[in-house]
């Protein structure tokens, strides 16, 4: 069941009483998945909708180093699909900006939240802080909670540590082309998406045309160059699929290119939006003496995706 996203300060807020947590859950993994299920069961139990308040762009991308941005696991649409899946009503993105940052706590919470949403719950970690230089803590929720009339239930520290070395651990494991470390800790494998644009179209004169994806998240974390297996899915079809991260040195390839082989497809892809999710890691992106040797290798790469898939 899908649910709905509601993006910037004047959209269209539900009217009912909600169960609200707010947060960037970049991966959606298996410890924020956990929490998202207690607000869902909260709400549920309680008969108000579930809302996540989260933020885009990154808050730590406006605030914090903004010449070392972190390195996302989730562009914005990969992010929803993944929390709408444990059963929340409702998405809120709010824009991040400075003049939201200088927001001090109290003004956050009574301008920003109850102005637009009936929350009578928030569930928040040990350690949440909110609000100007991260000021607002636990105990001021909780005393704007009760003149507000809303209570502030709090996720234990073992949860709220677990899904921080989660985070760090999975972003680690995708670096070094682990991918199998990293789609265990997500619950499901690594995505890349974008819209199919048109590239060099040399994998269609090889016998291996490809869907080139161009990715709409600039921070996204990209996992080493080299070679992958994976699946997508197309009209509700799903296709095994050999894909390529790098920059195709034997064809001299400008920049990053993310394109896929799906395997058994035929038809156009252009201006679609595909999602592909990476199961494992092949070999490392090479160059070729010349294009014989190079359709060689991706008919050796298709092959093991079919043994494997």
């Amino acid at each position: 069941m899908s649910g709905i996203l509601l993006q910037g300060l004047n959209a269209p807020f539900p009217l009912e009483e909600v169960v609200l947590t707010q947060g960037t859950f970049d991966g959606v993994h298996l410890g924020h998945q956990h929490v998202l299920q207690s607000v869902v069961n909260r709400a549920r139990s309680s008969q108000r909708k579930s809302v996540l308040l989260t933020f885009y762009p990154h808050p730590r991308h406006v605030v914090q180093q903004p010449d070392k941005p972190v390195q996302l696991l989730n562009n914005l649409e990969e992010k929803s699909r993944r929390i709408f899946q444990q059963g929340i009503d409702y998405i809120w993105v709010l824009p991040f900006d400075q003049a939201l940052s200088e927001l001090e706590p109290a003004a956050y919470i009574h301008d920003v939240i109850l102005a637009r949403l009936r929350v009578k719950e928030m569930v928040v970690g040990y350690d949440h802080r909110f609000g100007k230089n991260r000021a607002g803590g636990l105990a001021e929720l909780a005393s704007i909670g009760n003149r507000a009339g809303f209570v502030v239930s709090q996720i234990p520290a073992s949860e709220i540590e677990a899904i921080a070395v989660s985070s760090s651990r999975i972003r680690k494991a995708l670096q070094e082309g682990h991918m199998d470390v990293a789609n265990s800790l997500l619950g499901e494998p690594y995505s890349l998406s974008g819209i199919v644009i048109k590239g060099l179209q040399l994998g269609r004169k090889l016998g291996f045309p490809t869907a080139n994806i161009e990715l709409n998240e600039m921070h996204k974390l990209i996992p080493p160059y080299g070679v992958y297996a994976g699946y997508c899915e197309y009209q509700n079809q799903p296709y095994t699929l050999v894909m390529n991260i790098g920059i195709r040195p034997t064809i001299e390839g400008r920049g990053l290119s993310v394109e896929a082989h799906l395997l058994d497809f035929q038809g156009d892809l252009y201006g679609q939006h595909l999602e592909f999710h990476i199961t494992q890691y092949i070999r490392p992106e090479k160059r070729f003496d010349n294009l014989e040797a190079l359709s060689a290798q991706i008919a050796e790469d298709v092959a093991q995706c079919r043994q494997g898939h």
